[in-house]
């Protein structure tokens, strides 16, 4: 299976969406931040290991923790993707953080002020 093929998309996609609910609704550690989503899933080819990137909405250490809650469910999840979706292999997880939802959020709020500023100085 080629990285970019249509059967890799579909599976990335699943596996997302699958991951997305484990998160929200399996996993009960009090360190996993509730505004916590999963926005990109690149599984391998050979579907042995796979990228999970997560935005988690907060601040360093909520981020921090959150990351740590989920490096220590990762084999708890791997067994619910594996119980969950029919695959030969079940891939290991790799979480990320992803911060560019973040990142958007402040650019915003930096282009809200500037036009704030430029219509009291018109």
């Amino acid at each position: 299976m080629r990285k970019n093929s249509r059967k890799n998309a579909r599976l990335n996609e699943e596996v997302m969406h699958e991951l997305s609910r484990i998160i929200r609704d399996e996993i009960k550690d009090p360190r996993i931040h509730p505004m916590t989503s999963v926005t990109l899933v690149e599984v391998a080819p050979d579907l042995k290991t796979c990228k999970a990137y997560i935005s988690i909405l907060g601040d360093e250490e909520e981020q921090r923790e959150t990351m740590e809650g989920l490096l220590s469910a990762s084999g708890y999840v791997r067994k619910c993707l594996a119980s969950s979706l029919n695959l030969r292999h079940t891939p290991e997880i790799r979480f990320i953080a992803d911060q560019s939802i973040e990142y958007g959020v402040r650019m915003s709020k930096m282009i809200d002020d500037l036009s704030r500023k430029e219509g009291r100085k018109s």
